[in-house]
């Protein structure tokens, strides 16, 4: 259990009350999150993390002047939370940027906010699942590849009905497809997929979140052996994977044994994720 927040530079009891009814994050979705894992007592991929972050206050035109606002003292309060709540071996993290009070045009201010959250994690969340995913498309929506796609917003709504529809079809992560009908990403996840020896992914321009392991991976993986493509993916790509795999900060790679009828190895990915451990 977490014991204890962080509100806006101040360590408060976690069951503290802190937003009111007159919120925009709450009204809207007018707001930004990254979920973070801390090991060892160092924020893992933080610099991809509060570079997304910023990027996305500045896209969502908060003000940039806050005097705890910027990469470092983040970081810093991050990692002093963890601390408090006895949270340093290993963590969840949840970092909450939102603005303050007021009505559609008329906010008070332009100021980020922000709560941070911490948890306890099991060490053994970035190993390799050995029971595979099942995983299929979510039906009943559809994601716009506008220029706020690649944000983690806080208007989560289309995930969260496919994570629901996910759990009502015994499933454990749904896609979600763009307004093209391609694929975007998952719930909770980027989608890789690799044929013939090359991984795939799909383009930030087909609407997925701009996911801080994707980003990673695309760095990392062409120096390893395995060349990454962005693209266009259609659901026909996936039924002719040799293997697919999901991503995200928390729980690194995670092997997807099925998509409908098609179902997949996982001897590359199996390697790959051997040369990274350690690292994700």
């Amino acid at each position: 259990m977490s014991s204890f927040i962080n509100f806006n530079g101040e360590i408060l009891p976690s069951n503290t009350n802190v937003l009111t009814a007159d919120n925009r994050s709450f009204r809207y979705g007018d707001g930004l999150f990254e979920t973070i894992k801390v090991a060892d007592g160092r924020i893992l991929l933080g610099s991809y993390h509060f570079e997304r972050l910023l990027a996305g206050v500045r896209l969502l035109q908060f003000e940039e002047n806050a005097p705890l606002f910027t990469a470092e003292k983040l970081g810093q309060q991050v990692l002093e939370l963890c601390k408090r709540n006895d949270h340093t071996a290993f963590a969840r993290v949840r970092l909450v940027v939102f603005r303050g009070n007021g009505g559609l045009y008329d906010p008070i201010d332009h100021l980020p906010n922000f709560i941070i959250q911490s948890w306890s994690l099991d060490p053994g969340s970035s190993e390799l699942n050995e029971e595979g995913l099942v995983i299929d498309v979510f039906p009943h929506g559809r994601k716009s590849c506008d220029a706020y796609a690649n944000l983690k917003s806080n208007n989560y709504l289309l995930y969260v009905m496919a994570a629901l529809y996910a759990r009502q079809n015994q499933l454990n992560d749904c896609l979600v497809l763009n307004n093209y009908d391609r694929v975007a990403d998952s719930t909770i996840a980027n989608l890789f997929y690799c044929k013939q020896g090359q991984v795939y992914t799909p383009s930030l321009a087909e609407g997925c979140v701009a996911g801080v392991m994707r980003r990673y991976l695309i760095a990392t993986l062409p120096g390893i052996g395995y060349p990454v493509q962005e693209k266009a993916t259609t659901r026909e790509d996936l039924e002719s994977a040799d293997e697919v795999f999901l991503t995200n900060a928390l729980k690194g790679i995670k092997w997807v044994k099925s998509f409908g009828a098609a179902t997949y190895g996982c001897r590359q990915i199996t390697a790959l994720h051997q040369q990274l451990s350690g690292n994700i």
